[in-house]
């Protein structure tokens, strides 16, 4: 389908896209809790368990999750994901939209809001989590995810109920919502879409990385997006972005989010 900018519509539609508008920065604002905001106190705590809990892995720095919201994404990622899933609806670009590593749900929430506005019925959004947290690295398959303890961080963990009851509270749970419960390695061989217009991957590790890219990149529509989450924030996620483009050997154009956040389109 094909779905008109503010600027080409008619005078007494434009108003149809600012309502659209509205309504997105409204869902936006709320799966990263700025309507209420994260507690100083509360954030500074969770930090504070953690470090308490692993020493080792937060020995160079403190991880931040937010308490409540739905998302871990700041503003500029969750502006790239609503600018390049509308791009894909006015340029019909087809396929189904897919994020590896959902945690909360918000960016799927966000996503699957974007596709209620503009009433587009005939796409998907496939929410693809263990539902359990990280796996513990697979040195026999990926060596680069040696020193990789993100498996023992319980915040991590968000259940597939709490996921669906997330979308519920935004009255966007239903039949173009999947869950893909699992493993990446054992779930995303047989992910349940024939094309993508869009991939969005936050599985931090190595493995993770490449599993998302070997399984899903063949169904990623010509002139579709790809998103890295964690590109500019960890090395091993980075690697595993280049080992298999070089695979491949392509070489597309990486652009840049925020200092971790990059994506791409696919042109050949």
């Amino acid at each position: 389908m094909r779905v008109n900018r503010s600027n080409d519509l008619p005078s007494h539609m434009a108003s149809d896209e600012s309502l659209r508008d509205r309504y997105l920065d409204l869902v936006q604002a709320t799966v990263a809790n700025k309507i209420y905001g994260e507690s100083e106190i509360e954030t500074r705590l969770r930090a504070w368990v953690q470090r308490l809990r692993h020493p080792w892995s937060t020995r160079r720095g403190t991880f931040s999750w937010p308490a409540k919201a739905h998302t871990m994404l700041p503003t500029q990622r969750l502006d790239n994901v609503r600018k390049l899933v509308k791009a894909t609806l006015l340029e019909g670009i087809p396929g189904d939209y897919i994020e590896t590593g959902v945690w909360r749900g918000g960016t799927c929430i966000l996503i699957r809001a974007i596709l209620a506005a503009y009433g587009v019925a005939d796409r998907r959004v496939i929410c693809a989590d263990s539902f359990q947290g990280l796996p513990r690295p697979d040195l026999a398959r990926f060596r680069h995810d040696k020193r990789d303890r993100l498996y023992a961080f319980s915040e991590l963990a968000v259940s597939e109920e709490q996921v669906r009851a997330n979308f519920a509270t935004y009255g966007l749970l239903d039949e173009q919502v999947v869950f893909l419960k699992g493993f990446f390695q054992d779930t995303l061989p047989n992910v349940p879409s024939e094309s993508f217009a869009l991939l969005r991957l936050d599985g931090d590790m190595y493995g993770s990385t490449m599993d998302a890219l070997v399984n899903l990149y063949n169904k990623l529509s010509m002139g579709g997006y790809v998103i890295i989450d964690d590109y500019g924030a960890l090395n091993a996620c980075r690697r595993a972005v280049h080992d298999f483009l070089d695979s491949r050997d392509l070489s597309p154009t990486i652009n840049r989010i925020d200092v971790s956040g990059v994506w791409w389109r696919k042109t050949d």
